[in-house]
């Protein structure tokens, strides 16, 4: 496991959220994430799962699992994201392909801001707590965590 990285899956259930940690040390394409975490939850397949990656302090990415469709990606920082091995995979799936080009104008959110509306998160505040300044990545995850409610699970993996 790279120290810098933090992994984890949740997977939503009857009775609330179950997570586990995630290996993406060999990850090397996307369908390596969507293996990791269907391995790490036991998944059947068709159940709502979110892997959330946080890595060392400069950003952070969900990536949505949902029945048969393709996952859906937001990346908080893509600037930050960008020579990372899992953030080079998490900006492919967010179909970002080269941000060098863009200017570095601060934080750069990518992605499917939509991704978390449907479990009570606007894109919009998704967005927000994006890019408020001074706050971790790590922070914001459990911001994130606490507000669909898997607050608790993702404290224990930590």
């Amino acid at each position: 496991m790279r120290p810098d990285l933090f992994s984890a899956a949740f997977v939503k259930t009857g009775e609330g959220w179950a997570g586990a940690g995630v290996d993406l040390t060999d990850a090397e394409i996307a369908d390596d994430l969507g293996d990791a975490v269907q391995e790490a939850l036991g998944l059947g397949g068709d159940e709502l799962a979110l892997l959330c990656v946080e890595v060392d302090d400069e950003w952070f990415g969900i990536v949505r699992y949902e029945d048969d469709l393709d996952p859906r990606v937001f990346v908080s920082d893509a600037h930050a994201a960008q020579g990372d091995p899992i953030g080079e995979i998490l900006l492919e799936l967010a179909g970002v392909s080269d941000v060098s080009e863009a200017p570095d104008l601060g934080i750069r959110p990518v992605g499917d801001l939509e991704l978390l509306a449907d479990l009570s998160l606007t894109a919009e505040e998704l967005l927000e707590l994006s890019m408020e300044e001074g706050v971790l990545p790590a922070d914001i995850l459990s911001l994130i965590a606490e507000r669909l409610g898997f607050a608790d699970e993702l404290d224990r993996l930590r």
